[in-house]
Formats: C-alpha cells, sequence, structure tokens
C-alpha cells in the first residue's frame, strides 16, 4: 500500500517561508495525483493545493494563491509546497494526500478530501506574529 510521510513543517515568523516536503512509498509515485490540505484547532480539514499525476496542472486555494507553490518531482517520488509570505492564519497541522490515477486522467485536478484514500500523519505549521 502507499505510505505518505511530510517533514518540513516548524515555527517561523510572519512574512517567513517554509519548504514542506511529501515522500510516497510502495507503489509507483507516478501514477498518482496530489494534494495538500491543512486542520487549524477547531476547525476543518481544508484544501490548501494540489497538482495532477502529469504535473501540467495545478490548483491552489484562494486564501494561499500566489504565496504558495506546489510542484512533484517523479525521480524523488515526493510532492513539495513551498510556502512564502507566511500569515499567522497559515498556522495549522499540514497534510499531503494521494489518489491514484487512471491514464486517462492524468490532468485532473482533485480538490476534495474525499477524493483522497492515502494520507500522511502531518507536519506541524506555526507562524507567530
Amino acid at each position: 500500500q502507499v505510505q505518505l510521510a511530510e517533514s518540513g513543517g516548524g515555527l517561523v515568523q510572519t512574512g517567513g517561508s517554509l519548504s514542506l516536503s511529501c515522500t510516497v512509498s510502495g507503489r509507483t509515485f507516478s501514477n498518482y495525483a496530489m494534494g495538500w490540505f491543512r486542520q487549524a484547532p477547531g476547525k476543518e480539514r481544508e484544501f490548501v493545493a494540489a497538482v495532477s499525476r502529469s504535473g501540467r496542472r495545478t490548483n491552489y486555494a484562494d486564501s494561499v494563491k500566489g504565496r504558495f507553490t506546489i510542484s512533484r518531482d517523479n525521480a524523488r517520488n515526493t510532492a513539495d509546497l513551498q510556502t512564502n509570505s507566511l500569515k499567522p492564519e497559515d498556522t495549522a497541522i499540514y497534510y499531503c494526500a494521494a489518489r491514484e490515477a487512471p491514464f486517462y486522467a492524468t490532468d485532473v485536478i482533485y480538490t476534495r478530501t474525499y477524493e483522497y484514500p492515502a494520507w500522511g500523519q502531518g507536519t506541524q505549521v506555526t507562524v507567530s506574529s
């Protein structure tokens, strides 16, 4: 079965940056569409960013558009999230998620939690004001 492990979280001041990485193992990474979600205390898990299986398409939540960048590296089996200009409201546990996509859906973007059957354990991002 596919396994996901996030890394790169931490404590940063407002305006700072963090590079999050999700390493996938157990299956052929290039067959998977990937997503990043986050969950703040007392709130539901929300969509942050996604990249298609092909890597040609990406999508972002409005709240992070222009500040975050998602990418994938099939040679390293990673899906990365570069977070810039961080704000206190970005504080949350960040989760990566994977969904195996068929060959005819290589450019499909998945943005809902229920569309992803595989999840990592999460990495904490804290932005101080």
